[in-house]
């Protein structure tokens, strides 16, 4: 879509040239060139052809670029010129700039030997003006414009295609960053709280002949966990759709407000669960998110796979740096192949170029350590 400012700008161009084209068709010789002796209208005709063309060179390229050869090349020949076709170089800039190579460089090929052509019969061979040299240079001072003109165009159309295909390539970068950013929401959530299910599940299938009450409170945690998780789901997936929420029905996004709910939902799956947050600044919200989820991760690690156990979690920020540590002292006491828990906690951790360690320590238990900067006094 062409602006409507750039067509004015070549509105008032074209309207300048043949302003003096139309003065050129009026001299009378005195600077001691060849003047034009045709009819007035003759010389109206000449310049409304080489000046109005530029008009609407970015509407129809090569029309106007032929139109303006033709005019230039007429110029000549009829003794007009007194300036070294500008508007040669506008038409031809436009064509470099809106038309396809092949067909752009088919014009310029075609449209240089006119504009040379005129020029050499109207100063050497027609009218005799110059020496054989002088027109020689005046040739190539014709090429060298009007095919500058299109030389900047073509550069200028390439550029632009080049910023197009960045600026393509930085759209396909974020739509991924962002599917995945929702891959790891969705797997964080279902996994903490299908996991959470899972143990609670099992929990009040155990007792619920013997422990009726226990047996209660095991389903009245699975429901909890479950309209959470729904909640999370529904907030998550909306992003995804791009669905406006109204107020009443926005979920805040988790952050360290909600690490004592998941604390609580590890101790009723069994691992006895030691939490203790240190923070005495905000943390911007992506980060606070993080650490969310790391926790989220590690805990439902322990639960699915070391509870029960004893399990101490860690949250400390200062020096414009926030720590995580979780680590439990029981063994595992399920196999389990490669997850993406632990994968997808590094990616978080990476973002903020940040570093994360986990395995098992000296004590036999499991530790997850992430470090996120997010101040300027980070210390990396």
């Amino acid at each position: 879509m062409i602006s409507r400012r750039l067509i004015l700008l070549d509105a008032v161009a074209a309207v300048a040239i043949t302003g003096a084209y139309l003065s050129f068709a009026s001299f009378d010789g005195s600077d001691g060139s060849p003047a034009f002796a045709g009819p007035a209208w003759l010389g109206a005709l000449v310049a409304a052809c080489v000046g109005l063309p530029i008009a609407v060179r970015r509407l129809w390229p090569i029309p106007a670029a032929a139109f303006v050869a033709l005019g230039c090349a007429a110029s000549s020949l009829l003794d007009i010129t007194r300036e070294p076709f500008v508007a040669s170089a506008l038409a031809l800039y436009a064509v470099g700039v809106l038309e396809p190579t092949r067909r752009s460089i088919r014009a310029v090929a075609v449209a240089l030997p006119i504009l040379t052509g005129g020029l050499v019969a109207g100063t050497y061979v027609i009218t005799p003006s110059e020496t054989l040299t002088d027109t020689i240079v005046l040739a190539m001072g014709v090429w060298l414009i009007a095919g500058g003109g299109w030389a900047v165009g073509i550069a200028t159309r390439r550029r632009r295609k080049t910023a197009e295909r960045t600026a393509e390539s930085e759209r396909k970068r974020a739509a991924t960053e962002e599917r995945l950013r929702i891959a790891r929401e969705i797997h964080d959530i279902v996994s903490h709280n299908l996991g959470v299910i899972a143990v609670q599940a099992g929990v009040a299938n155990h007792v619920a002949a013997t422990q009726p009450e226990a047996a209660q409170a095991a389903l009245r945690s699975i429901e909890a966990t479950s309209r959470g998780a729904l909640a999370e789901m529904r907030r998550v997936l909306g992003a995804l759709r791009g669905e406006a929420e109204s107020p009443g029905d926005r979920q805040p996004t988790p952050g360290l407000g909600g690490l004592g709910e998941l604390a609580e939902r590890a101790r009723a799956a069994g691992a006895v669960t030691d939490l203790a947050v240190e923070v005495d600044e905000p943390l911007p919200e992506g980060v606070e998110l993080a650490v969310y989820r790391i926790v989220q991760e590690a805990l439902t690690n322990v639960v699915k796979h070391a509870a029960p156990a004893r399990c101490s979690v860690r949250v400390l920020a200062e020096r414009g740096k926030v720590t995580v540590d979780v680590t439990d002292d029981g063994r595992p006491t399920r196999t389990a192949g490669p997850g993406h828990g632990l994968i997808g906690i590094r990616e978080r951790v990476m973002l903020y170029q940040g570093k994360f360690i986990a395995g098992p320590d000296a004590s036999g238990g499991f530790t997850v350590h992430a470090t996120i900067p997010y101040g300027e006094g980070e210390d990396r």
